[in-house]
């Protein structure tokens, strides 16, 4: 593979010129080439590696379409640079995907792992020590498209619904599953889960915490993580944060609970906030589980405007969580997991 010297200059830099650095990631650290040559056996024609790595260029410059490749400016920069053969043309890569996409998946995703592990990154801890794994759906709006699988999201426009996984603050992807817009977040998660641990420890040394929204409040996520620590008692344990979803509560009654419980504030005159915690007892496939809740309870009496209000105005949150620290200190973890909202930001703009 050509290797490139990298020397200041005052010339322009082109968009492309990060190319070089992806080649050679691709080459040093993951087996993609061999791995996808050796998936679907060929007699002729262009390689597997090349058409997917003329794609994988062609994703990391911002560009998405097949047509793209026929914009390509230097061929002898674009095949160094990528480490490949020959360019495929505009309808090689689109037959080439349609034939083999499912066979090539696995295969992708695994070089992606394989490159996280094999480079160890440097993961900022969060306050407890744990390394974050963020888990969310991103809607993508894909109004006026007939592509396969589009169709209405929670956010009320036509497009997919796909689930990223990110490991630690830095926001390393760890899956990327694309689905229908209409699917609910939580089918097909557990699964999804269960990967996204086992390949998050084996790049990161530390304790982790699963972070979940209020969508994915479902007993079969926490059922997850503690199978998954029962079957790799070697390894640091896996905690979970999962907002909780009340659903149909009776806001008075936990109001009526905070009164004995709670540890109240008074942030502003005609405005209290209690916090507590509470051991409930949950079900599922015949046994229970005893899970940690944290609650908190806003109480308006006075709204933001100084107008007095004639019934109480009463917010009710939840957490389910198995760390042991304060009240406090498990909101403003939750509050941080907004961060990965930044992540998607990546996959939906150049």
């Amino acid at each position: 593979m050509k290797r490139f010297i990298i020397e200041q200059s005052s010339a322009d830099i082109i968009s492309h010129s990060g190319l070089s650095l992806i080649g050679q990631a691709i080459k040093q650290y993951t087996h993609l080439s061999g791995q996808l040559d050796a998936s679907v056996p060929m007699r002729h024609g262009i390689k597997h590696s090349d058409v997917i790595k003329s794609y994988l260029a062609l994703l990391s410059i911002g560009k998405n379409d097949f047509e793209a490749i026929n914009g390509i400016e230097s061929e002898f920069y674009f095949t160094s640079a990528m480490d490949i053969d020959e360019i495929p043309g505009e309808a090689t890569l689109r037959q080439r995907m349609d034939k083999h996409a499912i066979s090539f998946l696995p295969i992708v995703e695994k070089a992606s792992r394989d490159f996280l592990s094999n480079i160890q990154p440097a993961l900022r801890p969060l306050s407890t020590g744990h390394i974050p794994v963020d888990a969310d759906v991103t809607p993508m709006d894909n109004s006026g498209s007939h592509k396969e699988g589009v169709s209405r999201t929670y956010k009320g426009h036509d497009g997919y619904a796909p689930m990223a996984v990110y490991l630690g603050q830095e926001g390393y992807c760890l899956g990327f599953e694309l689905r229908e817009g209409k699917q609910h977040c939580q089918k097909d998660t557990p699964a999804l889960l269960a990967r996204a641990l086992r390949d998050a420890q084996k790049i990161a040394a530390q304790p982790l915490l699963l972070r979940l929204d209020g969508g994915n409040d479902a007993i079969e996520n926490i059922e997850v993580v503690l199978a998954h620590n029962e079957a790799h008692e070697d390894l640091p344990a896996v905690d979970f944060l999962i907002k909780w979803n009340p659903r149909r509560q009776d806001k008075a009654d936990w109001l009526a609970i905070a009164e004995q419980k709670g540890k109240w504030t008074y942030p502003r005159e005609g405005k209290r906030v209690a916090l507590f915690s509470v051991q409930t007892t949950r079900h599922w496939k015949g046994h229970d589980y005893s899970v940690r809740r944290v609650i908190r309870i806003i109480e308006r009496t006075i709204d933001k405007h100084g107008q007095r209000l004639l019934v109480p105005e009463i917010d009710l949150e939840g957490w389910w969580t198995s760390l042991d620290v304060s009240e406090e200190d498990v909101i403003q973890l939750y509050a941080d997991h907004g961060a990965s909202e930044q992540f998607h930001s990546e996959f939906k703009t150049d």
